[in-house]
């Protein structure tokens, strides 16, 4: 996982940001803190990111091509230009029947406080 070094209050074209690697799924760090962080990543047709779950709340945008993302076994299908919030403790996974890239953003502040006091 790469981190890439941007300027702020630059323009970021985001699908120039990362390129495709065959067989592979490359990410890059656009930010990230202690309280989140975001995220690119460019998936080659076939490859599978494994299923998991996190405590976080998880924003996936497509930004080129189409994504299949399972959230708990259901299957969606997410085309450029849209988007889909993987619930936090769901179990998912995120698959590329076609060369895809997308912008992961994932925001930790605030699960804390909300967890606790339940």
């Amino acid at each position: 996982m790469g981190h890439f070094d941007m300027r702020k209050s630059e323009i970021l074209i985001i699908v120039e940001l990362i390129d495709y690697l065959p067989n592979s799924i490359i990410s890059k760090s656009i930010i990230k803190k202690a309280t989140g962080n975001i995220t690119v990543l460019s998936f080659d047709s076939g490859e599978i990111l494994s299923e998991k779950k996190s405590p976080y709340d998880n924003f996936i945008q497509v930004v080129e091509g189409k994504a299949e993302v399972i959230i708990d076994g259901s299957h969606k299908i997410i085309n450029s230009g849209q988007s889909i919030i993987i619930p936090a403790h769901l179990s998912s996974s995120i698959k590329a029947n076609m060369r895809f890239k997308m912008i992961s953003t994932i925001i930790k502040s605030g699960y804390e406080e909300v967890e606790l006091g339940q």
